[in-house]
């Protein structure tokens, strides 16, 4: 890890000789250090071609090797401009360099030779395409790659398994000989053994190659000396920090086993205190038993302020700003505050270019606009870092406020305060428990009452709208084993919770929850390509005595499960996949009539009778589905999972495209373990999609931006209609006796028909 010295280990083998001709000829350096690209006359170099690389190479990685390379866009947004203008402004000019472009052809041996080529010969070819603008082409040879026959590893058994030795051997027979395969395989057994206290280890590589067969023959030979152990520690640059809060962020004292583990940890607590913008851990190269620790330290400052910006297709226009002190009252305490507003300009956003639209049925609340309102959210938490003076301890105290609204679903009032224990059981792998207690108010339409809660008169549904105390005890576990945080390449994440609420919680919802996801990440194909899997599942049971509705188990809308969305299955709107109802205004069944052939009663009980399926307006003309509103009711279970394939696209160095494929089901007590297999019957009867779909992926400093487009193949669907009448001055929530034979995507056909069942997302981040 960076910033984290060690004593340097003799290295042997053949492939040392590569280093030489490496020197020799000049390799490259950071393109900071370099001098400047020559200006006029010197010829601008339009574009770089490699000609007779093979799929065994990534051309991308061997344009990286090299200095000359073509001029190009700035940015992606500029592009078009790019295409019609040569403005200096819009591009990032390169021209030829006469002395660097012979130390290319160096280079890409060299490269070639540690990728196991080595014969390989290169040729260059400057084509003058115009006046002042010139194309280079490298012309590669690549000749025979010498394959390894037998790879040969000696070491301890005891102390290393025959499994993991396996996995720690990189170098394979069978395929080229690969320098930096060998070479990482040399660190992996270094830093195995490291991490079970041998530091001084040395591994010594060895290659026979035979020049004249193409092969070669692999030894490895794994020396594991003496146990090192923690000597004295330490601190370098600690002003404003004690050195006691330093000592309390490392995992180790004196004494302790010498673990590489444990060393990354305490550089890591070190770091996520934002304590330190400079944190390095260094040991003297002595061949000792017991080694000196030097923390150096760089301080940072201890108060930081934030606004930002943005907007999404759901959300609308957002905002949000935070507050951080790092080191309150000393001893590391961290305070932070947040407030955040979502679901600005959604009056004139909504519905218009990529914007999600939120149908205005007073249906739902009698005010529709309710969720085209800000929603904000509002917190502040302490947090004590080695509680206990316990590097791996954490104990935090809240409290919190927000009006949240999930589209088209429900509005969500909610303050209270929370405490979380946390501990950490290894390298990004957290553990906590946490108590939070919080008043909630749950502002939904009468349908949703009526379907998810069982009630339709007004008088319990106006108490179910009341303050109620939501006071669930939470047990989570996570691990995050993938390479890189905003777009992985390789590893795996996963997620557990389970949740508790009950009158021994003080809560007056009162369930059991259990969620599990997990995402793994392959490379596949192409050195840049990704396959990345997502699974999640979950289920949540009403246990009886809670809520207000005399005694019949209730959830809260926020514990059920939805799916469908720009992170779940894209071929859906959000939250538009699993149980729905229809709403609609009376007013359309003005001029319907009912199974009978009788004309619709609006304004008593009658219109129950009224056929949804056959209605017209005044002039007679057919009142289309989209008069009709679906609502997400969220189910008790949820099974979903997702497979994207993420390749680079030859257009730009930042620009990627992905295939994928997601599926879910969401259902009412299905995959419950107290139901039985039967109740699988329950997950797919009706509440499940898989949907295909593509995307582009702008990866940014920020992360990737994503745009996809997911198909939805779905068939209509009978589902049941919910409208309203008025009398005696109040509203009466009506369900129809028949139900609507609905398709979200429209009746028409054709292109139109086709274009209509994609779903367009985009956002910032990956899926998952």
């Amino acid at each position: 890890m960076t910033g984290l010295a060690m004593p340097r280990f003799r290295r042997t083998g053949r492939w040392a000789l590569a280093l030489v001709v490496s020197a020799l000829a000049a390799p490259p350096v950071s393109r900071a250090q370099l001098p400047l690209h020559d200006v006029a006359p010197a010829p601008e170099v339009r574009d770089v071609q490699f000609a007779g690389v093979s799929d065994a190479i990534d051309v991308r990685e061997l344009q990286a090797s090299i200095y000359t390379e073509s001029t190009r866009c700035r940015s992606i947004i500029l592009v078009p401009f790019c295409r019609f203008t040569r403005y200096r402004g819009f591009e990032e000019r390169h021209y030829l360099n006469r002395q660097e472009l012979k130390r290319d052809v160096l280079r890409i041996r060299v490269f070639y030779y540690r990728e196991g080529f080595r014969e390989a010969q290169v040729d260059t070819t400057v084509t003058r395409i115009s006046d002042g603008q010139v194309v280079v082409r490298f012309d590669i040879r690549e000749g025979q790659p010498t394959m390894v026959t037998d790879v040969a590893v000696a070491y301890d058994s005891l102390l290393i398994s025959a499994k993991k030795a396996k996995q720690l051997t990189l170098v394979e027979s069978g395929r080229p000989l690969d320098l930096f395969e060998l070479d990482s395989t040399r660190i992996q057994f270094q830093n195995a053994l490291w991490d079970l206290g041998y530091a001084d280890a040395l591994i010594d590589t060895s290659t026979a190659v035979d020049p004249i067969a193409h092969t070669a023959r692999v030894r490895l030979h794994v020396v594991p000396n003496h146990v090192t152990t923690v000597g004295e520690i330490v601190i370098h640059g600690a002003d404003q920090i004690a050195p006691r809060t330093v000592m309390n962020s490392l995992s180790f004292r004196p004494g302790d086993l010498f673990r590489r583990s444990a060393m990354l940890e305490s550089q890591r607590n070190l770091y996520e205190s934002n304590l330190f913008k400079l944190a390095v851990l260094e040991v003297p190269p002595t061949f000792d038993s017991v080694k000196t620790v030097s923390v150096v330290l760089r301080e940072a400052a201890l108060h930081e302020a934030k606004v930002s910006v943005g907007f999404n297709t759901v959300d609308f226009m957002q905002t949000a700003t935070s507050y951080s002190h790092y080191n309150l009252f000393g001893g590391a305490r961290r305070l932070d505050f947040s407030l955040g507003v979502s679901n600005l300009g959604a009056q004139g956003f909504n519905g218009r270019g990529l914007f999600h639209r939120v149908d205005a049925d007073t249906t739902v609340t009698g005010d529709a606009g309710a969720f085209l309102q800000p929603t904000w959210q509002a917190s502040v938490e302490l947090r004590q870092p080695a509680w206990l003076q316990r590097p791996r301890n954490a104990l935090a105290i809240g409290a919190f406020a927000q009006r949240h609204a999930l589209p088209s679903v429900v509005i969500d009032r909610t303050y209270g305060g929370n405490l979380t224990y946390t501990r950490t059981l290894g390298i990004r792998a957290p553990a906590s428990l946490s108590y939070r207690f919080e008043v909630t108010r749950v502002e939904a339409g009468g349908p949703y009452f009526c379907v998810n809660f069982g009630v339709c008169d007004t008088t319990t549904i106006g108490a179910l709208r009341s303050h109620q105390r939501l006071s669930p005890l939470v047990a989570q576990a996570q691990v995050d084993r993938s390479d890189q945080p905003l777009s992985p390449t390789r590893g795996y994440t996963a997620r557990a919770e389970l949740e508790h609420a009950s009158s021994f919680t003080v809560s007056d919802y009162r369930y059991n929850r259990a969620y599990a996801e997990g995402t793994l990440y392959s490379r596949l194909g192409q050195r840049k390509a990704v396959l990345a899997m997502h699974l999640r599942t979950g289920f949540v049971r009403a246990l009886a005595g809670g809520g207000t509705t005399q005694g019949e188990p209730v959830l809260h809308p926020r514990k059920r499960f939805y799916a469908g969305g720009s992170q779940s299955v894209r071929g859906y709107g959000e939250n538009q996949l699993g149980p729905r109802i229809l709403t609609l205004p009376r007013i359309y069944l003005a001029h319907s009539r009912t199974a009978t052939g009788e004309p619709c009663d609006v304004n008593t009980a009658a219109i129950r009778f009224c056929d949804p399926n056959f209605i017209t307006d005044s002039s007679g003309a057919p009142v289309g589905d989209d008069k009709f509103t679906p609502r997400p009711l969220g189910g008790t279970s949820l099974l979903e999972g997702s497979i994207e394939y993420r390749f680079p696209l030859p257009i730009l160095d930042n620009i990627g495209g992905a295939v994928f494929l997601d599926g879910a089901a969401v259902g009412e007590r299905a995959l419950d373990p107290l139901g039985g297999v039967q109740t699988l019957a329950n997950l797919v009867r009706g509440t499940w999609a898989i949907t295909p779909g593509f995307g582009f992926r702008y990866y940014s400093s920020v992360g990737p931006i994503r745009v996809d487009l997911g198909f939805n193949p779905s068939r209509a669907q009978s589902l049941a209609v919910v409208t309203e009448i008025i009398r005696n001055g109040k509203r009466e929530l009506v369900p129809l006796d028949i139900p609507k034979r609905f398709s979200p995507m429209g009746s028409g056909g054709g292109v139109g028909g086709i274009l209509n069942r994609f779903t367009l997302h985009l956002s910032i981040g990956q899926a998952y």
